[in-house]
């Protein structure tokens, strides 16, 4: 499931094959899917282990990949930040329920700034993945900014390569803020960028921006802080800026009705602007 506000807030499902249940009086237990969630569960799974003496190998291969491999029963639980449909969990024989909420950050590296020293707002974040906006003094940036100094370094634009929930996060937030995104790319796990280096999960979005001066790219909070990247703020529906932290994301999540349906998409809320369940 997602969420998204000035942050990305995600909650990222687990799905399960109907024969997964006798797997998990087994010895092991093996899952693969989104990168988005995969520190937390590596740390779910060594606590496991120290408990029961049983292991969990979890494979962060992306939200499409762990759908594939569940799909085909091939692992005993995948994980993904898209939500799969009612329909389509009926059709494979699938369970599907939220482990961990969690949020989507726009990670920057322009030398001289901090975490939350740059704003951003959907409009204009949409316009810098759509190639529309080059360089980091762009006025349309710099009104957002004033006061900060901003160099005029051209934009790197770091995006998924693989299919990715994260991506379905962030393209969804997007696809809800700026209409030209909206008309041209839409929203999904993968999508045709119009522009941007590609990375191999949220490691390799931070691995990109760590190393590119001027890049901007989005990762799992998680990623931005064991990777020390600076982080922006995102202006949220009601108009503030708001930064990413947990009680950011877990105010995006009290948005969520679970009483229907576990898929949901809560993108551009109050409070957050971006955000996910997994």
């Amino acid at each position: 499931m997602k969420v998204m506000r000035t942050t990305v807030a995600t909650v990222v499902a687990a799905t399960l094959s109907m024969s997964a249940f006798s797997a998990f009086a087994a010895a092991s237990l093996t899952g693969a899917g989104a990168t988005f969630p995969a520190p937390v569960y590596a740390k779910w799974a060594d606590t496991y282990q120290k408990e029961t003496g049983n292991k969990v190998n979890y494979q962060g291969i992306g939200s499409s990949g762990g759908v594939k491999q569940i799909t085909a029963n091939t692992v005993d639980f995948g994980a993904s930040d898209a939500p799969l449909s009612d329909e389509k969990l009926n059709q494979e024989g699938l369970f599907q329920f939220p482990t961990v909420i969690g949020g989507v950050v726009l990670a920057v590296n322009i030398p001289g700034l901090k975490s939350g020293e740059l704003v951003l707002d959907g409009k204009t974040l949409g316009d810098i993945y759509l190639g529309k906006i080059k360089k980091w003094d762009d006025e349309a940036i710099t009104k957002l900014n004033p006061g900060v100094k901003l160099p005029s370094q051209n934009i790197a634009v770091v995006r998924r390569a693989d299919g990715s929930g994260t991506s379905f996060v962030f393209t969804s937030y997007l696809a809800k803020v700026n209409d030209e995104w909206k008309s041209k790319v839409g929203a999904g796990s993968t999508v045709n960028w119009p522009t941007g280096l590609g990375g191999k999960g949220n490691d390799g979005i931070a691995a990109f921006v760590q190393r590119l001066p001027g890049a901007i790219g989005y990762v799992e909070y998680a990623y931005a802080k064991q990777n020390n990247l600076a982080y922006t703020k995102l202006v949220s529906a009601d108009g503030k800026p708001v930064s990413p932290t947990e009680e950011s994301f877990s105010n995006a999540a009290k948005g969520a009705d679970w009483s229907k349906t576990f898929a949901q998409d809560l993108t551009n809320q109050k409070g957050d602007p971006a955000g996910a369940t997994s």
